[in-house]
């Protein structure tokens, strides 16, 4: 059954922000995939292709720590039951935002659309506001200490270069 828990909360959140809204953006805008014509094209649909290997990985990645380690979806109505830490939660607080924001990127790139990078702002500032007023104070209610130990180490969006590492007092 967990599996379908993972199914509805992929398909109601993340799949609506990578996939429902970008392709109203292109209806809306006229936007559609073509081949750049010159190397510069070239390269930022080549660095379309990187952004989103690295923002599949992050998000796959991060759900599947809160599916195994959680124990719970990335849905916040059926939330992770353990505060994750591992993984990439070693380096980033929000490693689901960041890959989701890393696809939005990709998909701006790949199709070189200023209305989908437009998105892609939009949605990181969407979450800027989120995540502090609404999302981390509730896990700071339900995790307590550790939570609020894990904020000072890791930051929210933007990743650190080398993975925290709990000491034996912190977090695990």
């Amino acid at each position: 059954m967990m599996w379908l828990r993972h199914a509805l909360s992929i398909a109601i959140l993340p799949f609506t922000v990578t996939v429902l809204v970008p392709l109203w953006i292109a209806r809306r805008y006229g936007v559609s995939f073509a081949l750049g014509r010159d190397p510069a094209a070239l390269l930022v649909q080549l660095a379309g292709l990187g952004l989103l290997a690295l923002g599949l990985t992050f998000f796959v990645w991060s759900l599947r720590r809160f599916a195994v380690e959680g124990k719970g979806t990335l849905a916040p109505w059926d939330p992770p039951r353990e505060l994750v830490v591992l993984g990439p939660y070693r380096y980033v607080r929000n490693p689901m935002i960041s890959g989701v924001l890393l696809v939005l990127c990709a998909e701006a790139a790949l199709l070189r659309s200023w209305p989908h990078a437009i998105w892609a702002v939009v949605f990181l500032g969407l979450n800027a506001l989120w995540i502090p007023a609404f999302e981390e104070p509730q896990l700071a209610a339900r995790f307590g200490a550790s939570y609020r130990e894990y904020c000072r180490h890791v930051p929210r969006v933007i990743p650190r270069w080398r993975p925290w590492e709990p000491g034996p007092r912190e977090v695990r």
